[in-house]
């Protein structure tokens, strides 16, 4: 396959001058280089995985002569420890690319970050002193590279004292590895073995789809409701050279700055992706490639024939542009395929595999395209010195005609957020906030065929309520030396189906050919349901290097549904010795 680049592309994006800046010139002949691996077949229905030893080796041994002062780390994505980092990325002086995430944190973060990793480190005679509280349990440190490993508990126990009275509990053992050579290779893994007893509303939600939320399969063991599970991650990066960085990944991903998002969100479970993530004076631009799983859709019709879950696959790109230290805007576009459709088996389609291309009109160029294609816009000002407001919008479908007619057209599929973020808040350090407001149109997000929906393994690629819904968020989080307080509140409607015939636009894995009406739409039609969720935590942090705290908690959720008397309340009280940086929403 021939892989021809033009200038006029990166030209389309907001850089000057590219044909006598020799940063772009290198840029460019580093995707160049790095996509001409793409040759060897990495994206065909599986991945050939000779290659990608031979290639993980190759990186490895390439990164070995290079002697430098820090490594670059992979930070796991988790919203209550990338605010801590808030002061820095938004901070008056500085100007990063804040979008997308997880993170790999280098130079230009490593003493906001090293600090963090600092937190309670004293001088410690014994080696379990050090091990508990300073240090990861293997700790390798040497001039061209590090290693370390953990074992992450996360045990808790907890009781619904507003629901049906049970005691809930957590019984998870983890493991985590890491590695870095030099400056520009890093490795990241961790597994996950799971047993719960959950509350109410989720222990329903788990057996009506067997999906634990964001953590893959979920399986009922016994009568009385228990769960089982695992979960797993893993991450390879190279940073080619100051330009470009190579990640291939079965890991979750996120864009925006808010603690939603409506454009890609770490919602649902792991999924395997290949990035690249080119970077060239205030311009970022993420390409990537995804195979997700579809247990919605599943091979065989036949229970028992063990045929596997269906696969869909995706490409994403994202292009952000720091215009100055205040402002910046983010373009962003996706297309999702289902493995199969009505006529039959598909596989990777090779025409959405050039990284720089705006993919809508390769999408219409296969005519009566079953694929499904996404806009959308992120934006970020930073209107104080410790405060950034930001928004996004996502535009799955419209008819020019009909959007601005304000009737409630069934093709105006559409998503925005507005928020506010900051740090520091009234003068006290370490004062974290956000506050944050989300709506989807019905519709959103779905497909006339729902293989190609926006969705990964049963959950939304987005928020994961779906569509048909608007939702006011507000976190606060203080942080004292260990201590570390949080709150977060959320309220929202939403309209639901009375039956599985009808759509009114909230469930995304139903077609949108089935919709009730053409005019008329609106947020929150179908049968009306009112959702508070709140969350209050406080923490003791005994070891910050794989995030191990003792931690006590409160949950109170009321779901009613005025039209039918319904009214399902659960307030759990909970104490655990948890780890890791793992990111799980349950406020749904």
């Amino acid at each position: 396959m021939q892989i021809r680049f033009s200038m006029q592309y990166l030209s389309l994006y907001g850089v000057e001058s590219v044909k006598s800046d020799p940063r772009a010139i290198l840029w460019l002949n580093s995707w160049y280089a790095m996509l001409s691996l793409l040759r060897i077949r990495v994206m065909v229905r599986f991945i050939d995985y000779r290659y990608v030893r031979l290639l993980s080796c190759m990186l490895a041994f390439g990164s070995f002569g290079l002697h430098v002062n820090a490594q670059s780390t992979y930070q796991p994505y988790s919203y209550h420890f990338y605010q801590k980092l808030n002061s820095e990325l938004y901070h008056l002086d500085t100007r990063y690319h804040t979008a997308v995430k997880p993170m790999i944190i280098d130079n230009t973060l490593r003493l906001r970050y090293d600090s963090l990793m600092q937190i309670g480190v004293r001088e410690r005679s014994s080696w379990w002193g050090r091990k508990l509280y300073n240090e990861h349990l293997v700790d390798i440190k040497k001039d061209d590279h590090t290693f370390y490993a953990d074992f992450l508990p996360d045990f808790q126990i907890g009781r619904d004292f507003a629901g049906d009275g049970r005691t809930t509990w957590l019984n998870t053992r983890g493991a985590q590895a890491g590695l870095t050579v030099g400056d520009r290779f890093s490795l990241y893994v961790n597994i996950f073995e799971n047993q719960a007893m959950f509350p109410g509303y989720l222990d329903d939600y788990i057996t009506r789809t067997t999906v634990t939320p964001g953590q893959g399969y979920g399986k009922t063991v016994s009568e009385t409701g228990k769960k089982d599970w695992m979960y797993t991650t893993a991450n390879v990066s190279y940073t080619v050279n100051d330009y470009l960085n190579v990640t291939l990944a079965y890991d979750k991903n996120f864009i925006g700055d808010g603690y939603r998002s409506m454009l890609l969100s770490d919602v649902s479970s792991n999924y395997t992706a290949l990035k690249l993530t080119g970077k060239i004076g205030n311009v970022q631009y993420l390409s990537m490639w995804a195979y997700m799983l579809d247990p919605m859709h599943p091979r065989s019709s036949d229970y028992w024939v063990r045929l596997g879950d269906n696969w869909k696959w995706g490409a994403f790109q994202y292009l952000d542009w720091n215009v100055n230290n205040r402002l910046s805007v983010g373009l962003f576009q996706s297309v999702v395929w289902g493995a199969r459709n009505a006529a039959g088996r598909r596989g990777f389609d090779f025409n959405y595999l050039n990284p720089i291309i705006v993919l809508r009109p390769v999408e219409l160029t296969n005519t009566s395209s079953p694929d499904k294609i996404h806009l959308g816009l992120n934006t970020k000002y930073k209107v104080l010195k410790n405060m950034a407001v930001y928004g996004q919008f996502l535009l799955g479908e419209f008819t020019a005609s009909e959007f601005f007619g304000g009737e409630g057209h069934v093709n105006n599929k559409w998503g925005a957020q507005l928020g506010f973020r900051g740090y520091d808040a009234f003068g006290i350090k370490n004062l974290n906030f956000l506050g944050e407001f989300n709506t989807a149109r019905p519709y959103t997000y779905t497909h006339f065929d729902p293989v190609s929906n926006y969705s990964n393994y049963g959950e939304a690629l987005a928020h994961p309520w779906g569509a048909n819904f608007r939702e006011f968020v507000g976190i606060l989080n203080y942080s004292y030396k260990r201590f570390d307080f949080s709150f977060q509140g959320t309220w929202g409607q939403f309209g639901t189906d009375p039956d599985s015939i009808t759509n009114y636009g909230k469930d995304i894995f139903k077609p949108y050919d089935t919709h009730l009406r053409v005019y008329g739409n609106y947020i929150g039609q179908g049968i009306k349901n009112n959702l508070l969720y709140a969350d209050g935590r406080v923490s003791y942090l005994l070891n910050p290097k794989y995030n191990l705290r003792v931690e006590a908690g409160g949950v109170y959720r009321r779901h009613s549904v005025p039209e039918q008397g319904k009214h399902h309340q659960t307030g759990m009280l909970t104490l655990g010795l948890r780890a890791s940086f793992r990111n799980f929403y349950y406020d749904f």
